[in-house]
Parts: C-alpha cells; structure tokens; sequence
C-alpha cells in the first residue's frame, strides 16, 4: 500500500488554500503517497483555545502579515489569489460537501475550485449557488450531494471529526500527520512527504 499523509484543512483559512492546491501533485512527486482529505471546523477549534475568532483578527499585527505573506506564496506557487473582502468566511456547506467526498475521486478537483471561489474571486462560499456551481462543473448531481450534506448525520459526522482533530493536538490549519508525526502548515507540507518518503526507504 502507498504511504498515507493524512491532510486536515479548512476552507476559510487562508493557509489551507496553497495547500490544498499543491497538495497532490506534491504527493505523487514524492513516490505517490496518497493523500487522506480530513475537512474539519477551525471554529470549535479556536474557541477551544480560548478564542473567539481567527488569531489573525485578534492580533491585528499578525493578520496584517498574513495577507501579505499570503500574496508572497501565491505568486510562488502560481495560484491566483485575491484577498477576500470578508475573513473568515462561514463554510459549513462546502465542509459538509468536502465530508462527502472525502473517498471519491472528485475531491481534491472540489476542493481546489471551492478554495478559488473563496482566495481567487471572492465570493461567499457558504452559498448555495457557489457550490452547486463547482458541483455542476464537475458533473456531480449537485442537488443531490447538498440534500445529503444538509442533513442531520452529516452535520454530526463533521462535529465529530472536529473533535477528533482537537482531540489529536490539532490548533490551526493546515495540518498534516505522517502516522503519528504532526507537522503544522503549509510551509510544513514538504517536510511532512519527505519524513513518509524517507520512512518508506528504510
């Protein structure tokens, strides 16, 4: 079986975006691992933590610095980017949906055009319209897919993989484990496929 990096992400949090974007053609350049999508809410997370928002709001210093280090790795990566006029938005919907696909070959195409409509083109990904667009886009039977993710089971299905992102020591996004090996954020993604990689050759 091909190594697994286990990938815990947000759509509202802007270093989940390169992430999510990079993600799996970094996977397959390191000896295709494969990449194991865990959407969790950072929300329950931070308030947690004692917090009742996005650091990045609480210190204002820091949230300025995030957005221009977040321009400073788009241009890197190549990825569009627009700073969103509101931060952090709501994604409950497209986090449902991402719960939904999270085994099926459609995700990672899914999360890469949510996370666009969000750092790209600023719009309200929490809308119905959003994401029953990139469903539509995809060929996926968008009504369908929203009835599912609107429903009682799924919403609990995703408390519950909160709880076990907190539960593991989780505190922002993104986050990856190699096994049991945590590494925190984006700038952490390589390191994260070369401690699989190297652990493979031993």
């Amino acid at each position: 079986m091909a190594p697994a990096l286990e990938f815990w992400f947000e759509f509202g949090s802007p270093y989940s975006y390169p992430s999510v974007m990079r993600i799996e053609d970094d996977a397959a350049r390191h000896g295709d691992i494969q990449v194991l999508w865990r959407p969790f809410l950072l929300g329950p997370i931070f308030k947690s933590l004692g917090w009742s928002t996005s650091p990045f709001l609480v210190e204002k210093e820091r949230g300025a610095y995030m957005w221009k280090d977040m321009a400073r790795q788009c241009r890197k990566y190549a990825i569009p980017w627009a700073q969103p006029t509101t931060f952090p938005r709501i994604a409950l919907l497209p986090m449902r949906v991402a719960l939904l696909g999270a085994e099926r070959p459609w995700m990672g195409e899914y999360c890469k055009q949510i996370m666009m409509q969000n750092f790209a083109f600023d719009r309200d990904i929490d809308d119905e319209t959003v994401v029953g667009e990139v469903l539509d886009a995809l060929g996926l039977p968008a009504g369908d897919i929203m009835a599912e993710a609107r429903c009682e089971p799924t919403k609990q299905r995703l408390r519950q993989q909160t709880e076990v992102a907190r539960s593991r020591g989780v505190f922002g996004a993104p986050t990856f484990f190699a096994g049991d090996e945590m590494f925190w954020g984006n700038d952490r993604l390589d390191d994260a496929l070369a401690f699989l990689s190297e652990r493979g050759t031993r």
